[in-house]
């Protein structure tokens, strides 16, 4: 209670919704965005106990999103055998029960691939994960441009099917992706999936010059009911359930100062329906994602960028979908990409602090991100989809630590924060501690922070120790 002491004004508490949390009062009357705000404590509050899901003396990983099954009974996970997840040698994808604990084998990799960071469909008992090469050879081995995407049942273990089809010769297929997708992300209703890629065909040039393009990291979508069947001219050809494309568009040299980007990294859906456009019309799918600009000084900037997609991916724009042995594939006709972010003369410039993926409220009306304050702390911001000052949502006086989750009714966000399990609420900006502060050593992880489809639980990652080391174990806390 020692931080309690140095505060002048004592806490004024008050009960909502069963959570004890700071009154605005104890703020001083200042709300989150006044730059007059003072820090605040994030305050304990009685919930139910964390639980310990997974026992298994084994590595546990959680995607950052969408680890839950639709009806919330199962979370599903990898077993890559570093705490981060860096090292892609998993050998299956697993799911525990929730009420029980039993753990299920979903996948398991054959031929010398391996497997790992898996996502929950929203609607129907499936998941998809990264599947590296099977059978690898010298030159076919698991990197960025080397993995695809493949779906499997939750109650159909082993069966499964391509999620992106690939086509590596010229003339290449529409709909068909050049290299490999990675963090697959469904749409609210199941129907397009979002990925980062990275592409094969360009990654034997080095440098980008008139005559070729190079290979950056862009993301795509792909879109169901538009299954893509490719001709066997390579051996690492394969069909797949839909027709993918990319969506972004990135150049290895950006203009110093312009909104052209390098990378487009970390994207998240808008919305469950997308968002409302300031004409009051609806843009039913977009992203948010980071973008890699280059400031006028020549020092790289990650801003937040949108993307708004058009409802038929199969049409080109003005360029072929499935790009050319030299040029990168194009996005369809209507895309449009949009810089929301200038951030560049702040003290602490762009996106900052650990690892990633833009999300955004469900009413499509706030874009989440990290962003350092003035003090060099790793706060939560939102940005509207049109565009515009970029707003604080928190004043704590700890960066936040993780990736993030908004509840399902738009009125929390749950992070790690001084190693502890927290939840902010969007309104207040307020943070409350839903678990004790760990020892560093068993802290919750950064990498996963998810509430479940109800909005009841959260779960992520602590690491527990075992007679091996420590491994990353499963646990969830609840809301009252």
């Amino acid at each position: 209670m020692q931080r309690m002491r140095n505060l002048i004004t004592p806490p004024v508490l008050i009960r909502r919704a069963g959570l004890m949390m700071l009154s605005a009062g104890w703020l001083g009357g200042c709300l989150p965005g006044d730059p007059g705000a003072a820090r605040v404590q994030p305050q304990v509050f009685p919930v139910k106990s964390e639980r310990q899901l997974t026992h298994q003396p084994k590595n546990h990983v959680l995607t950052n999103i969408g680890v839950w099954s639709p009806d919330g009974r199962w979370i599903v996970y990898d077993t890559r055998s570093g705490r981060p997840g860096a090292d892609f040698d998993g050998a299956t994808i697993e799911c525990v029960d929730m009420d029980t604990g039993a753990v299920r084998e979903l996948y398991r990799a054959q031929n010398g691939a391996h497997c790992g960071v898996v996502t929950c469909h929203p609607v129907q008992p499936q998941v998809v994960f990264i599947l590296g090469p099977e059978h690898p050879t010298p030159d076919w081995q698991y990197n960025f441009y080397h993995r695809r995407g493949v779906l499997v049942g939750l109650n159909h273990p082993q069966a499964t099917l391509n999620l992106d089809a690939r086509d590596v010769t010229p003339p290449f297929t529409p709909g068909a992706l050049r290299g490999g997708s990675h963090v697959h992300v469904f749409s609210a209703d199941g129907q397009w999936v979002s990925y980062t890629y990275e592409d094969h065909v360009l990654a034997q040039f080095a440098e980008e010059d008139a005559d070729h393009e190079m290979n950056l990291r862009n993301i795509g979508v792909s879109v169901f009911g538009h299954p893509v069947r490719v001709p066997r001219t390579h051996p690492r050809n394969q069909d797949g359930e839909t027709f993918s494309v990319l969506v972004t568009r990135t150049t290895a040299q950006p203009r110093p100062g312009s909104d052209e980007i390098r990378r487009a990294i970390e994207e998240g859906w808008i919305g469950t329906n997308g968002y409302v456009r300031p004409d009051g019309t609806r843009q039913k799918r977009a992203l948010a994602f980071q973008g890699e600009v280059v400031r006028a000084d020549g020092q790289p900037v990650l801003e937040v960028y949108r993307v708004d997609l058009p409802e038929d991916v199969t049409q080109p724009g003005d360029g072929p979908l499935a790009g050319t042995a030299t040029r990168r594939p194009r996005p369809p006709r209507g895309t449009v990409q949009q810089r929301l972010t200038f951030t560049t003369g702040r003290k602490f410039p762009g996106i900052q602090g650990p690892r990633h993926w833009l999300r955004s409220s469900p009413d499509g009306a706030r874009i989440a991100f990290l962003m350092k304050d003035d003090a060099g702390v790793v706060q939560l911001w939102t940005v509207s989809p049109h565009g515009g000052a970029p707003v604080p949502l928190t004043r704590n006086p700890f960066s936040i630590a993780s990736a993030f989750s908004w509840s399902p009714d738009g009125r929390w966000i749950a992070h790690v924060m001084d190693n502890s399990v927290c939840v902010s609420e969007v309104r207040t900006g307020q943070t409350l501690r839903l678990t004790a502060r760990f020892a560093a050593a068993e802290a919750p992880r950064p990498e996963a922070c998810v509430f479940s489809p109800d909005g009841r639980h959260i779960a992520y990652l602590r690491p527990q120790p075992t007679p091996a080391g420590p491994v990353n174990q499963i646990f969830i806390c609840s809301l009252p």
